[in-house]
């Protein structure tokens, strides 16, 4: 392979994943759940369940990444089941188990947690991980080749996404009920900050600095430990990404993009016939590809999705 005379500094990649099919992480998630019966819905469920999207995430790095140095996946007391082969592990030489203890340590008390949040707030803690990192979610895929300079320009992330206004700055949104979803957490990390509007990213591989986190974390013990205390989603916990990207646009160190190069699906009703025409219409012009629950996919609309992934990937 050759050198990639972009790259100037090591990147890793980080990503977060549970199998929550697991027997022994349901009875672990069990203790912490007022209501038994919320285990099994729906909702509840698509956080934790998972189709081996995390096989096809590390194998889109390996091809359209290849610059990636450490591929870190934090998880639970779990590995995923084809990391466990041997006779392929050479191949993911690059992939490292981490353990939520680890990240976690000197705070073993908030363990266990199901939240990624927590999880999000403390993975710059990774031993040895590089300055330049970009997080995945494990419904996370590359589709086409990158280069470092899409992720990082002379050291400083490449940040995807468009301002927005604040919830409660735009009248009938005052009137919805708080959710602890992903914008609302969004904002509230551009609050800490003191802005007075914030910067909406998407379902994107995120360009971070762990010198950022570090520094801020540093002086901001109280709103570190505040973030990682809750078990399960909370409205008052900020999405750490977030916090990281608004800093580094109120110090000027990024880049800012409009356009995010995303396919990108959360539901499947559509037809399959329909989504087989977007995946033609789109596939091959763009390079990141986001598959959100896919545990709720129909089957054959899953089928069709899983082989395209593994053609792209071969």
């Amino acid at each position: 392979m050759t050198k990639d005379k972009t790259k100037t500094h090591n990147i890793d990649a980080v990503i977060l994943w549970v199998n929550g099919n697991d027997d022994k992480h349901k009875i672990k998630i069990s203790k912490y759940v007022d209501n038994k019966n919320d285990i099994s819905l729906t909702k509840f469920r698509t956080r934790f369940d998972q189709v081996n999207e995390i096989k096809f995430t590390i194998d889109s790095i390996l091809k359209f990444a290849p610059y990636i140095e450490n591929i870190h996946i934090i998880t639970d007391e779990q590995t995923p089941k084809f990391l466990k082969k041997r006779e392929i592990n050479d191949y993911y030489e690059k992939v490292l188990i981490i353990d939520h203890k680890v990240v976690f340590k000197g705070f073993e008390e908030f363990l266990p947690t199901f939240n990624c949040r927590p999880i999000e707030t403390c993975m710059h803690r990774i031993p040895g991980l590089a300055e330049h990192f970009v997080y995945f979610n494990d419904d996370f895929f590359l589709i086409k080749h990158t280069k470092p300079t899409d992720f990082f320009r002379d050291g400083l992330p490449v940040l995807r996404g468009k301002w927005l206004k604040f919830d409660n700055d735009i009248f009938y949104k005052k009137l919805k009920k708080v959710r602890a979803g992903h914008k609302k957490a969004q904002q509230k990390s551009a609050q800490l900050i003191g802005l007075n509007k914030y910067y909406n990213f998407k379902h994107t591989p995120h360009p971070l600095r762990k010198s950022t986190f570090e520094a801020y974390f540093q002086n901001n013990p109280n709103i570190f430990v505040e973030n990682i205390k809750y078990k399960f989603r909370s409205e008052n916990q900020f999405t750490p990404q977030g916090l990281a990207n608004h800093i580094e646009i109120k110090n000027k160190t990024c880049t800012l993009i409009s356009e995010l190069e995303l396919l990108y699906m959360r539901s499947y009703k559509k037809p399959l016939f329909l989504i087989k025409f977007i995946f033609l219409l789109k596939g091959n012009r763009k390079r990141f590809l986001g598959l959100q629950s896919l545990d709720q996919c129909p089957s054959k609309t899953l089928t069709f999705l899983t082989k395209w992934i593994e053609n792209r990937l071969n």
